[in-house]
């Protein structure tokens, strides 16, 4: 039995390292810097043992490790930067058993690439895992994609982002009561999913939950609350759903815990179907929808979309806008404590806009308004089934596009000419917080909307802080915040290893 074992991964090995030397033998007819590196990071057992592995290597001094090392790393973009490409220059490729993978570091390129979507088209089965509810626009090929695209539009119009306006400020101001009634926040980042997750429950739902049943654990019986709870512990596992059918999860002799995640799948399932066939009985008596996502959608069996794929744009909606608002508001939280000058110049432009309780008004204060590679003097050709991506962290982080790029300054938006304060005009396709080109976000504007409103509110009366440890000057606060805000890990998404380490304060602004 052991010669077997034994035999067959020898003979995995001899095969990946075969595969790998034809990859590189294709991608070196592109003559740009090529990386071999023995395992491709979409190699599913090892996706599921990189955690384990990395603990073992990081005990080792990156100085002996091969330099490939690196790029086995999940989320090893966040670390490098853009020293590859300072390294290697604006094109190079990691190559490996399964395939060549092509990162780009360049502006114009970049731009080529985003408008040439049938010539470089976003690999679908890669986001397959995401079909937890059925097909969605993530998950959506090349012909289909414009069909979901159309419809998903609809859940993100004007009167959607009012309510989530005026939600996000309801849940702000519960939340800054609560920062404000202790001399330390137990857990912001905690508090900001809590928050985040409440504005998409009450958006889906068009009902508001209080924030601090949410933080406090407090259970509620109501429709709603279950709606809120089950969502809320579908996006808390949701990689186990990606990975373990639901009817499996359910099972007897599964731990109690997963059989709880396999219960709330089955539960938001039947909050979505008892949503749509309420919505779908209204429209036929002739009634006009609330507003909320589910409404957006009521219409869209008629227009293209089958039951399970208005199940699963809800899903995707809901995952897609949950941790990713949710870690920017830590983060900018975090940064934003370790710069009270900083913070006071925000408070400042808030109140020039927002001078009273009475001015929070959504119309005053958002627009309404709709919203072969050439590298250099070379062309590069391409072999087929070669992976191209953008190194989009690599351009934020870039000297040729941004002075400092590893400084956090705000002050580099905005330009002071003659006393006059105006924007700064960004060069083509050097920022990309909601990607770019013809298959953007779609939830950008949600996202935009609930941020400025929730960080504006906060820092118009308030201010942020970090606490103090004992015998800790305020530069050795900041410095040790920042070194814990700098230490993160990918998993889902890029966040914090630890948030909680370091304590941030609320108080009223003097």
């Amino acid at each position: 039995m052991i010669e077997l074992v034994v035999l067959a991964i020898a003979t995995y090995m001899g095969w990946s390292f075969i595969c790998l030397e034809l990859n590189h033998k294709r991608a070196s007819a592109m003559r740009i810097p090529l990386v071999r590196v023995p395992v491709d990071p979409l190699n599913v057992p090892f996706m599921v043992l990189e955690p384990h592995i990395f603990k073992l290597i990081d005990l080792f001094p990156p100085s002996i490790l091969p330099n490939f090392v690196r790029y086995m790393r999940r989320g090893w973009f966040f670390l490098d930067k853009a020293n590859s490409h300072l390294k290697y220059g604006p094109i190079w490729a990691c190559v490996t058993p399964r395939g060549i993978h092509m990162q780009i570091c360049d502006s114009e390129v970049i731009h080529d690439m985003f408008n040439r979507r049938h010539d470089f088209i976003r690999p679908s089965e890669n986001y397959k895992l995401l079909e937890v509810y059925g097909p969605c626009i993530s998950t959506a090929d090349l012909d289909n994609w414009p069909r979901h695209r159309k419809i998903l539009a609809a859940p993100f119009n004007e009167s959607v982002m009012k309510f989530v306006w005026s939600e996000s400020l309801d849940q702000e101001q519960q939340m800054i009561k609560s920062w404000t009634s202790s001399s330390s926040i137990k857990s912001f980042a905690k508090d900001t999913r809590t928050l985040s997750l409440n504005v998409l429950a009450a958006t889906g739902f068009r009902r508001s939950f209080s924030f601090q049943a949410a933080a406090a654990g407090v259970e509620k019986t109501d429709v709603a609350s279950s709606y809120r709870d089950a969502l809320s512990t579908v996006l808390d596992n949701v990689i186990i759903l990606m990975l373990l059918p639901y009817r499996y999860l359910t099972l007897p002799f599964f731990p109690k815990s997963l059989q709880q995640v396999g219960n709330a799948r089955k539960e938001f399932k039947q909050h979505m179907e008892r949503m749509l066939a309420d919505k779908t009985a209204a429209v036929e008596r002739g009634e006009t929808g609330a507003g909320s996502l589910m409404t957006s959608f009521e219409g869209s069996k008629s227009k293209g979309l089958s039951v399970e794929e208005i199940y699963g744009n809800i899903f995707v909606i809901n995952f897609a806008g949950h941790d990713t608002t949710a870690n920017t508001l830590a983060f900018s939280m975090a940064l934003l404590a370790t710069e009270p000058d900083m913070q006071a110049w925000v408070a400042e432009e808030v109140r020039e806009v927002v001078s009273t309780e009475q001015d929070w008004d959504y119309a005053q204060h958002t627009s309404s308004a709709p919203q072969s590679l050439k590298v250099g003097d070379r062309t590069i050709i391409i072999p087929a089934n070669t992976s191209t991506s953008p190194s989009l962290l690599a351009v934020h982080t870039h000297p040729k596009y941004w002075p400092d790029p590893l400084e956090w300054k705000l002050s580099r938006w905005i330009t002071n000419e003659g006393g006059q304060e105006s924007f700064v005009t960004l060069t083509r396709d050097t920022y990309f917080p909601w990607s770019a080109g013809p298959q953007n976000c779609p939830g950008q504007k949600f996202s935009e909307v609930e941020f400025v409103a929730i960080l504006a509110l906060l820092l118009r009366d308030h201010k942020l802080g970090i606490v103090k440890e004992d015998g800790e000057s305020e530069q050795q606060a900041r410095s040790r915040a920042i070194k814990i805000i700098n230490d993160c890990d990918a998993q889902m998404l890029l966040r914090m290893r630890d948030p909680d380490r370091p304590k941030l304060s609320c108080a009223v602004r003097a």
